[in-house]
């Protein structure tokens, strides 16, 4: 089922004469099948395509959309052990982890099907004509999102299935009624394929108009830059390095007409330990976060990578713990050899700056790419003064900084850049008595989690997974969950439009029974 080629709408393609394969870091040997790069003609067909297509897809209507949507699902199951087969051998990923973003892929699919059929995501709002009001007539206006148009779509290395060919970003965007066009992460690039062949199949059969999705494999970097300058592509989306997202962004920003590029890029993901709730669980604390740096080889985007505290014997206790806990864990595969190359530099460069201590590093032999879990302490003040121990190292690592006083503490915080998450571990009595350093933090991350861990990502409307830069490129968005949706959209308004020429989300009956606000009320009455 795996070819090694492109998927240009719904043709297979391999016009291009660089070829790569993928690579099995467990077992340390290439995988077999052979992948050719996308051509510059055949990056630039898909493009066209995607754009003829827009001109059907964003008036296609909510329910072939929802069947769109739940068919992706419906084909991504039917893969069944081939595509847990394929996913296993091209990340050394346990199959527990692989089954498991299955159903988390499926779930974000059939929640966007769910929110299109509903319909009211599209925020409709009227404001009825009162030409009899003086000094100025009121005029009829009415607004709600519609789609931005062809969307590229970059793979993560580190989420081949949820944040990939039809993670959240693609789902999102075909909810909004946006053509899709996947950049394929070359570490993965036979699960992309067995993922596109399911959305093509999902295409065909619910109807939807050829170049709504392509799938375009690329080993470096000139696919995804074509794609990003390419004026009739009209937002990217992006989960990956800090150097990546920027990148991405600027070239963006660089065209003569710019495109937003929804980036979710690195985070160290502060903890912050209370005197009571290190004094009173420390040690309950401290093995529980053994787990959390190590959890998938520390290779999640919310990694806790970063805890600070005030200096005292509970703060000590707390770091022994850790350190003789983390190194009872088995180290664990990571994702490619190019992975684990950027930890152990990363790293390096870390445990190279003055004032910085090991205080626990697995030190037995291990096999190839698998890495060894770290902890490290710092003073605080050395932290503030060396913006180089701020940097997050992707990996089975974390940092333990020491601060002199609460003061110091919130400094610190203040001093960080922008996060995902933030955590507080405290007893109920310590929040108020430390509210500032938790507005602090709150001003840093997009999320704040309290008495827990910020490993693992719960797929929901509530959920906020974003943050102040480079947590993210636009804090106003969050990259996971149904409100996704609204990266892939603008605002768009009619005045004084003839009723029966409008969209039915505007018109005065409400065809489609959907909720708006007329006039102040929400409601989902007709006019």
């Amino acid at each position: 089922m795996i070819t090694g080629k492109n998927y240009i709408g719904n043709q297979l393609s391999a016009n291009g004469s660089k070829t790569y394969r993928t690579f099995n870091p467990k077992l340390n040997i290439e995988n077999d099948h052979t992948f050719f790069e996308a051509s510059s003609e055949e990056i630039e067909k898909a493009v066209v395509l995607a754009s003829q297509a827009f001109k059907i897809f964003k008036n296609t209507s909510r329910t072939k959309k929802e069947e769109f949507l739940n068919a992706i699902a419906d084909e991504i199951l039917a893969l069944d052990d081939i595509l847990i087969k394929t996913y296993i051998s091209e990340t050394g990923l346990p199959e527990g982890r692989a089954k498991g973003e299955r159903g988390r892929t499926i779930g974000q699919l059939r929640a966007f099907a769910n929110l299109v059929s509903e319909g009211s995501w599209v925020e409709a709002t009227i404001d009825t004509a009162d030409l009899d009001r003086t000094p100025i007539p009121k005029q009829d206006i009415r607004k709600m999102l519609v789609p931005l148009g062809p969307v590229v779509v970059f793979g993560a290395s580190n989420f081949p299935l949820a944040y990939s060919t039809a993670g959240g970003d693609t789902a999102a965007a075909f909810a909004a009624g946006c053509p899709v066009i996947v950049k394929s992460h070359p570490m993965h690039a036979g699960t992309g394929e067995l993922i596109a062949s399911a959305i093509h199949k999902a295409a065909q059969k619910t109807g939807m108009p050829n170049g709504v999705f392509s799938n375009l494999n690329s080993a470096g970097i000139e696919v995804g830059v074509q794609l990003v300058k390419h004026p009739n592509i009209k937002a990217v989306g992006f989960t990956g390095s800090i150097r990546g997202g920027r990148a991405l962004f600027d070239l963006a920003s660089q065209r003569p007409e710019p495109i937003p590029v929804f980036a979710e890029m690195g985070s160290v993901n502060p903890v912050i330990l209370l005197p009571e709730a290190i004094k009173n669980q420390g040690e309950v604390l401290a093995k529980t976060y053994a787990k959390s740096i190590t959890l998938g080889t520390g290779q999640f985007c919310t990694n806790p990578g970063l805890i600070i505290g005030i200096k005292g014997a509970p703060l000590n206790d707390f770091i022994n713990v850790l350190s003789n806990e983390i190194v009872k864990i088995e180290p664990s595969c990571m994702l490619h050899p190019n992975i684990i190359g950027n930890y152990e530099r990363n790293k390096t460069t870390a445990l190279q700056q003055h004032g910085l201590s090991v205080t626990a590093e697995y030190d037995q032999d291990v096999a190839v790419n698998y890495a060894r879990q770290t902890v490290t302490a710092v003073e605080g003040k050395t932290f503030l003064e060396n913006p180089t121990l701020h940097q997050e190292v992707f990996g089975p690592f974390s940092m333990v900084v020491q601060c002199e006083n609460a003061e110091e503490l919130e400094t610190i915080i203040s001093n960080l850049e922008g996060q995902l998450t933030g955590t507080i571990l405290a007893e109920d009595k310590e929040v108020s008595k430390y509210s500032s350093i938790i507005e602090a933090l709150q001003n840093r991350v997009g999320r704040i989690i309290f008495n827990g861990v910020p490993t693992g990502v719960e797929v929901c409307p509530a959920m906020l997974h974003g943050g102040p830069y480079p947590a993210s490129t636009d804090s106003r968005f969050t990259a996971v969950g149904i409100h996704s949706i609204k990266r892939w959209v603008r605002p768009f308004s009619y005045q004084s439009w003839p009723n029966d020429l409008l969209p039915d989300e505007l018109k005065n009956e409400n065809p489609l029974d959907i909720s708006r606000l007329v006039n102040g009320k929400q409601t989902n009455k007709s006019i």
